[in-house]
């Protein structure tokens, strides 16, 4: 294998993240028809602790640093504009050690720039994906990675559905990761049907997971069951506190979170830790097992930190925190 070839290509939208502290006794969270919201004073100015700048986010780009933070040779997949914000996206990639070659920029668009509500620990997002001319890009032989890790675009980009599914068609050695954003939820099962059926690793939440298959939220066998009729070989659902569930068609694994060392700072790159993770640990030729030991450390590791990157670890990083596992922190089979 070329020292050239990429071992995971991530595919998605990439964007700035401008994360706005709030104040605890400035706002407040009340249930509107059994859901969270997040209360502000209407009409008035409001204090807030600080804000922080995080550049070349996104579900796609948090996993392309991941990767390359575990070891892997990581490249990314978006778009961009001609204006600072993109430059500095180029930049954080740059140091992340991320492969940039097939970022496109974008002169006559803006890069994408989301806000975040921190509120405690958790946060509510603001977005806005900017409306790019989507294409995939044309590889050289060399340039052809062995997993392609395909998450979050613009609604609008439907078609490159199409277009990276007849490419994955043309190249069926290259494995795919696909990880799911709303917009891709909401275009539902038959619209992606190729990119379902290519499908090695599908990774979603049990909501998600519900949503997309139709059926019983309370019932993980029959989420796994619809799930892998799509196509998808391994299926991995994460749970929030409850742990997370995989399966490769045969074998069935239940495992807890791994304990937080102290409470979460700030939850946002949690999933995207999370998944990339179980991810990369299959690239480097780990057994379903393993994959699902790791993840939830990086994740774990990540929410002690601003933003979905600051807390990613290395393998040797990862591999300390297995070391202090606690005895009961292992996947169990169930039927």
């Amino acid at each position: 294998m070329s020292q050239k070839q990429l071992d995971v290509l991530s595919v998605g939208d990439v964007v700035t993240d401008a994360f706005i502290k709030l104040i605890d006794n400035q706002e407040h969270i009340e249930n509107y028809h059994k859901e969270p919201n997040i209360c502000l004073p209407f009409g008035t100015k409001i204090p807030y602790d600080h804000a922080e700048i995080v550049p070349a986010v996104g579900n796609a780009s948090n996993a392309s640093v991941a990767f390359a933070k575990l070891g892997l040779r990581s490249g990314l997949v978006s778009n961009i504009g001609d204006d600072s914000n993109g430059r500095d996206i180029l930049r954080t990639l740059h140091s992340a050690g991320v492969d940039r070659r097939f970022v496109h920029i974008n002169p006559k668009n803006a890069s994408n720039y989301h806000y975040v509500l921190w509120y405690k620990e958790e946060r509510t997002i603001l977005i806005k994906h900017e409306e790019y001319d989507y294409h995939w890009p044309r590889f050289r032989v060399i340039d052809i990675p062995r997993w392609v890790y395909f998450s979050s675009i613009s609604r609008n980009a439907l078609g490159y559905h199409d277009q990276l599914a007849a490419w994955l068609e043309g190249h069926t050695p290259v494995k795919l990761a696909f990880q799911p954003g709303t917009f891709q939820i909401e275009a539902g099962t038959h619209r992606l049907k190729r990119i379902y059926e290519r499908t090695e690793v599908l990774a979603v939440n049990r909501e998600e997971a519900t949503k997309i298959s139709g059926g019983n939220h309370a019932n993980i066998g029959e989420l796994f069951d619809r799930l892998h009729s799509l196509g998808p070989k391994i299926v991995l659902i994460s749970d929030g506190h409850a742990g997370a569930y995989a399966s490769d068609g045969t074998n069935r694994y239940k495992m807890p979170i791994y304990p937080d060392p102290k409470p979460p700072f700030e939850r946002t790159g949690a999933g995207d830790a999370f998944t990339s993770t179980f991810v990369a640990a299959l690239v480097k030729g780990a057994d379903l097992q393993t994959a699902l030991m790791w993840a939830p450390i990086n994740a774990m590791s990540v929410v002690q930190k601003v933003g979905a990157q600051a807390g990613l670890l290395s393998e040797k990083e990862l591999n300390h925190y297995l070391r202090l596992a606690p005895h009961n922190y292992h996947p169990e089979r169930f039927s």
